[in-house]
């Protein structure tokens, strides 16, 4: 009996040698080896392509496990080897077949030997309480390979009860949560919370911008306190938000499984870790379990120079209204982003002066220091010999998709320096204010350079003295969006004279609704009744379309209507249009405007029969289920029948997300004379002045002007030229996002979506007094590229999808006037040419020898144009003003 005793407190104590605590992580038997079976798959595909039509590769090997050392003073204090064996790399594709860019090669061959050696050398793993404590491998061994280790190391960190914690492994510092039943673990990794540090940026506009998300899961099934089988699988995908065509998916997969165990190596003997690691090999380093950024060689990449050289004829004034000069520039950016300061300097110095404004678009957009610190030393704003220049660079900056702040230090010390043209000044002040906004809208808001600027902008115009400088100032608030700037514009909007105070009205109008308060209100009803003076009509006009846009009040609602009728005619005319406008479109404020309209007093015969030419109208260019895109125009004339204001707009919608695509506002006064009209009240001393403004992508631009006092337009007039005068020119890139990524399972993967457009608006007014007529013409002529690119890179081998499409299109607004009779004869046209659209698709695969496989597909349709319908009684108009000429019966001269 004693001896059964005896034996069986030996059997206890062996047993807990092995299991004794080992319920907080993985736990190996002492004297085993391990052998298991590992493969890490990746596959790439469109967001919503089906697995087997993925392109990508299979990395297969076997591994062998062993405990080399336990503490003895806790058992959960464990130091492993891991080794990887017999590997193989293979398609993840089996109907390859002899397409498969791996048929005949060994590993050795794929890898290269040195790196295969190199990923069959052993790690050790320090295991505490089951979390990797620390990662041994041999130093100086090649970043990709010693990633893929590192892979397949994180997956034997876990923990066997349930709980939310902090990991860090090879995909950072994550957020991770188990869920444990019985003999099965869950572990979900938050990858959105890893802390890691990796390049990468994105377009913070959500109409622009690019959705990413990623999800990891591994799944541990578990036996003896030790993995039978790990599944792990990772995804990422990503979307252009506003166009859901150009999307893409990376899904990679790990498989661990235990295939037997037998006899290994007895436990080296000792109480410190570091002694046993030694003792093993003193050439092993603690390295981190981190992943390693490494970038693959360029093999035969040319130098930025011969780069240029190649795409620049596609960058020629001549060819920028085709979408291949959009691809060329897209394509030079991203090998500008890697190119040094003297390159680029280079090259704009070398380059003839047609081509040099699509050069200075490009390096503007590349957004890099080298890039910034070349062109600002290219141009000379004291000169003014490449005013063109200037302008690109100042506009590309404007449109900047993810801007920091040394762009804006940059442009405010140019501010403070002298320059050769006034308009150049104006357009840096302009863009300072649009740089303002875009830093804001990324949390930038405090930095140095947005509180200087901040102090510029508002400084600037409370001290301003020439109506040019306020004018100015004005203009970059109308940019900047500041909430410190509403106080001033409303000064301006109430006191100001008629072009200011349009301008500061204006300005108020692009602020969103939880700046527009009561007290706000309070002042443009002021100016739309005249409380305190009289206002031009379009000063009145916007301040009551900012506060029927703005939750109006029932008495704001009804004073509103109750004015019409009691204003000049052709106010009236454009009120009532725009009330019925919010009806018809079923904008926020129409349920307002029904609750007043059921009053008589409000809604009547009398009010609502007023005529006039005046109009507004609002309607879908687009509308599908996720978004939509509308176009607005609104007319405004004066009471003698002149254009006062034609305001175009382009929305684009997603939810509660608006982008301003683009405005084009033409203005017109002070031209009753010409016709011997009488002037609307408090128009009596306005100058004759004409002239045109724009908004594009949110971003306001310096205003032109086509005529500006009475001898101006007398000698314009007789010059008879009626060329259209350019609004903007130029290269956008609109949409930009970059993101590098860690797989966990050791690889690299990248995306890269940009999108870009070749832009080009122009306006024209032509004004007649032989044949009575005026003209407006408003053309918007554009190319548009929007491109995606994943890659999923081993150093040795390469998978990658490119998705891209584009289209090429024209929009055109006329505006005819005949006013050899009374009432005068309005006709607007708003025309869409055809636009072919296209969409590409590569998949492909390559090997670091240069054996590649490509998979190309392409679909092309053709847009019909239309002609944007307006309301009825424009119709109606336009079938008199171009009725057909009758024809003469006479033979005769007379």
């Amino acid at each position: 009996m004693i001896l059964l005793a005896v034996l069986f407190l030996c059997f206890i104590s062996s047993y807990s040698a092995s299991v004794k605590g080992h319920t907080t992580g993985l736990s190996l038997n002492n004297d085993r080896l391990y052998k298991l079976t590992y493969s890490t798959e990746v596959f790439l595909n469109r967001g919503k392509g089906k697995l087997q039509d993925s392109v990508g590769y299979r990395i297969s090997s076997n591994v062998d496990v062993v405990l080399l050392w336990r503490n003895p003073d806790g058992d959960d204090d464990q130091l492993i080897r891991i080794t990887i064996k017999d590997v193989n790399v293979e398609n993840v594709n089996q109907k390859r077949g002899d397409k498969s860019i791996f048929k005949g090669k060994s590993p050795s061959k794929i890898i290269r030997k040195e790196n295969l050696e190199a990923l069959q050398r052993p790690v050790l793993l320090h295991l505490v309480h089951g979390k990797v404590k620390n990662f041994y491998s041999y130093e100086n061994e090649p970043v990709a390979i010693e990633n893929l280790k590192r892979g397949l190391a994180s997956l034997f960190q876990m923990q066997l009860s349930s709980g939310t914690t902090n990991e860090v492994d090879i995909s950072g510092d994550c957020k991770v949560t188990y869920q444990a039943h019985q003999d099965k673990v869950t572990k979900t990794k938050a990858l959105d919370s890893c802390k890691l540090e990796r390049s990468g940026f994105t377009t913070r506009n959500q109409i622009l911008g690019v959705t990413s998300k990623a999800t990891s899961v591994t799944t541990y099934k578990i036996e003896d306190s030790f993995v039978i089988a790990v599944l792990a699988e990772e995804i990422h995908a990503f979307g252009v938000n506003f166009l859901q065509s150009i999307a893409g998916k990376i899904v990679s997969k790990q498989k661990l499984e235990l295939k037997t165990t037998e006899a290994g190596p007895r436990l080296i003997p000792g109480k410190q870790v570091a002694a046993v690691i030694k003792s093993v090999d003193s050439k092993y380093k603690a390295l981190p379990l981190v992943g390693q950024v490494f970038q693959s060689e360029c093999k035969g990449c040319p130098s930025l120079s011969k780069h240029w050289q190649s795409i620049r004829q596609h960058l020629e004034p001549d060819n920028l209204s085709k979408a291949e000069a959009i691809r060329s520039f897209l394509d030079f950016i991203q090998h500008l982003r890697t190119a040094k300061k003297e390159e680029i300097l280079q090259i704009l110095k070398a380059e003839k002066k047609e081509v040099l404004p699509q050069l200075v678009d490009a390096v503007t957009s590349a957004q890099t220091r080298d890039s910034l610190d070349a062109i600002l030393d290219f141009l000379d704003f004291k000169s003014d010999s490449s005013i063109i220049l200037q302008e690109r660079f100042l506009y590309a900056c404007g449109f900047a998709s993810h801007p920091d702040e040394e762009l804006l230090r940059a442009l405010i010390s140019k501010f403070r320096g002298s320059f050769a043209s006034n308009d150049i000044r104006e357009t840096v002040m302009i863009v300072i204010g649009a740089l303002v906004r875009k830093l804001c809208q990324n949390d930038g808001c405090k930095l140095q350079a947005v509180v200087e600027a901040k102090k510029l902008m508002l400084g600037g115009l409370e001290k301003a003295e020439k109506k040019e400088d306020v004018m100015m100032y004005l203009l970059a608030l109308k940019n900047a969006l500041i909430p410190e700037g509403i106080p001033l514009l409303l000064k301006y909007a109430e006191s100001g004279e008629g072009p200011i105070s349009h301008l500061a009205t204006t300005s108020i109008q692009r602020y969103d609704v939880p700046f527009i308060t009561d007290e706000v209100k309070k002042t443009l009803n002021r100016i739309y009744h005249q409380n305190r003076k009289v206002h031009e009509k379009t000063v009145r006009t916007t301040a009551a379309a900012i506060i029927l846009n703005n939750n109006p009040s029932y008495m704001e609602v009804k004073n509103i209507l109750l004015s019409i009728g009691e204003l000049p005619k052709e106010m009236n005319k454009y009120m009532l249009a725009i009330i019925q406008d919010i009806l018809r479109f079923e904008m926020p404020a129409s349920k307002m405007v029904r609750r007043v309209l059921k009053e008589m007093i409000a809604h009547n015969y009398d009010r609502f029969s007023k005529s006039g030419a005046s109009s507004a109208y609002t309607g879908y260019i687009e509308r599908i289920a996720h978004s939509a895109s509308t176009y607005s125009l609104d007319i405004l004339y004066s009471g003698s029948g002149i254009l006062r204001r034609s305001n175009l707009n382009i929305v684009q919608s997603m939810g509660k997300a608006h982008l301003h695509g683009s405005q084009v506002v033409i203005e017109a006064q002070g031209l009753e004379a010409l016709i011997a009209a009488t002037p609307d009240e408090g128009e009596e001393n306005l100058d004759s002045y004409a002239g045109l403004s724009a908004i594009l992508f949110d971003v306001q631009l310096r205003p032109v002007t086509f005529f500006n006092g009475y001898s101006d337009l007398m000698s314009k007039m007789l010059s008879a030229s009626s060329d259209p005068v350019s609004v903007v020119k130029g290269l956008i890139l609109l949409i930009d996002h970059s993101q590098e990524l860690q797989l966990q399972s050791g690889l690299k993967a990248n995306m890269e979506v940009q999108g870009a457009l070749a832009i080009d608006i122009s306006g024209a007014m032509e004004f007649s007094l032989w044949y009575r007529e005026s003209k407006t013409r408003v053309k918007n002529r554009l190319a548009v590229v929007i491109a995606g690119d994943i890659t999923v890179d081993s150093s040795f081998v390469k998978a990658g999808l490119d998705i891209s499409a584009e289209t090429e299109a024209g929009m055109e607004f006329i505006s005819t006037v005949q006013f050899s009779q009374y009432p005068f004869l309005v006709c607007l046209q708003m025309d869409k040419d055809a636009a072919p659209f296209r969409q590409f698709e590569t998949k492909y695969e390559r090997l670091s020898t240069g054996r590649g496989y490509v998979l190309r597909k392409r679909k092309e349709r053709l847009v019909a144009g239309s002609e944007f319908p307006l309301h009825q009684e424009n119709s109606e108009m336009c079938k008199v003003v171009f009725a057909p000429q009758a024809e003469s019966t006479s033979n005769g001269w007379f």
